[in-house]
């Protein structure tokens, strides 16, 4: 899938830079020319004279030399892909704000083509919340996350914030290139993201969805050729891509409403979102001052979003569910899977380190109909995202 793909390889500097020689190598059996861009930093942990030597190509360290110029723009304009790998916390902040002081940064900033980032650091810096906004300002201007692996450190530490492997890396892109059109003139129609129920004007009753995996699953099925309908909760996401129009609701009824419009002319619905299933009976139309030592809300049940599509879903139309337990899990989602009419399930756990809510990976088994099931492996939610859209396309094709 990589045979005569052109991919920029950046790298800047972590103690992970030396896996980029295997890196480089494995892109190079793979078939992909590989052009190699190291940041400053990077060269103190591995030699631009070693991936020139594996690349066959020239390593740029620099914009400019005394030489030459090292044309970024044209870099961008050249690849097919562009691979960050180790990414620091610094070039991570670096690139999500636009700063602009190295040749990678530069290529970066110039490129056209997908951008994939690996993340590297200790495991407090992974989890610093700067970190975490950095992440998902990149991911939220469409680049590409490959997951971090857990294990030890090079502080001693032992967690997340392991470089994935070069193996995984050269997956990850083998399955990105490997995306056929086989969703076209397909329309789905997506929901995402939590919804807001009012109390009064400045409370709400919420859950922590932050719509990573609706998205992710909106964007996969427009690269794959979809028309895609994304109704999205109060969410900081949205779509990057062209094909998908994205309609913001806020509450489970206009959610309710919204899909019911949508549902009829659909190939397939996608339910991701994690839909309240109570709204107060009566939103106070001025903010609730503090009384007492007990506050009384009044909840009503709100429409059941899944179960109506389930019950005029027509015959060829595919119906996909989403459950997410804490308990039980697999007796829980067969029930909702038969009760809702899916034709499968989505299934996570909140047991499941790395799953559920504003995590940028997923782990899922899919329930079947027959009583099949297909457990998967931690992943991205974009690798997640193909993982559920093959499911469906399968199903198309029955």
């Amino acid at each position: 899938m990589l045979l005569g793909k052109k991919i920029i390889l950046g790298i800047s500097g972590s103690i992970a830079a030396y896996k980029s020689a295997s890196l480089t190598r494995l892109l190079i059996k793979a078939g992909a020319e590989v052009q190699v861009l190291m940041t400053p930093s990077a060269q103190d942990f591995i030699t631009p004279l070693t991936l020139s030597t594996l690349s066959k190509r020239p390593v740029f360290t620099e914009v400019s030399t005394e030489s030459a110029w090292n044309n970024h723009v044209e870099l961008g304009l050249w690849a097919d892909a562009m691979v960050i790998a180790p990414a620091t916390a610094t070039t991570l902040a670096k690139l999500a704000n636009g700063l602009c002081d190295n040749i990678l940064a530069a290529a970066y900033l110039s490129a056209r083509c997908p951008v994939f980032f690996a993340p590297a650091m200790d495991l407090d810096m992974w989890r610093h919340p700067a970190t975490r906004s950095n992440v998902s300002r990149l991911q939220e201007y469409g680049n590409h996350l490959i997951p971090v692996g857990v294990g030890e450190l090079a502080s001693g530490l032992s967690g997340e914030g392991r470089m994935a492997e070069p193996e995984a890396i050269v997956a990850h892109l083998e399955q990105f290139f490997a995306q056929s059109k086989d969703l076209s003139g397909k329309k789905i129609l997506l929901t995402a993201g939590p919804t807001y129920e009012p109390i009064d004007p400045v409370r709400f009753i919420g859950n922590r969805s932050s719509g990573k995996m609706g998205v992710a699953l909106a964007d996969a099925a427009a690269r794959r050729g979809a028309s895609v309908t994304l109704l999205l909760g109060p969410s900081k996401l949205s779509s990057t891509e062209q094909n998908v129009q994205v309609i913001r609701v806020e509450t489970a009824q206009e959610m309710h409403d919204a899909a019911l419009q949508f549902f009829a002319e659909a190939d397939a619905a996608i339910l991701a979102a994690a839909v309240a299933d109570y709204r107060p009976k009566t939103v106070a139309t001025e903010k609730i001052k503090k009384k007492g030592e007990e506050l009384q809300l009044d909840l009503i049940k709100n429409p059941d979003i899944a179960a109506e599509l389930g019950q005029i879903k027509r015959s060829g139309q595919l119906l996909i569910g989403f459950a997410l337990e804490t308990n039980d899990e697999e007796s829980h989602a067969q029930g909702k899977l038969e009760r809702k009419n899916f034709d499968f399930i989505v299934l996570n756990s909140l047991r499941d380190a790395g799953a559920g809510f504003n995590h940028d990976t997923n782990k899922i088994s899919i329930l079947f109909k027959n009583n099949k099931k297909r457990d998967f492996e931690l992943k991205s939610k974009s690798a997640v995202a193909e993982d559920i859209l093959q499911a469906m396309v399968d199903l198309f094709k029955e």
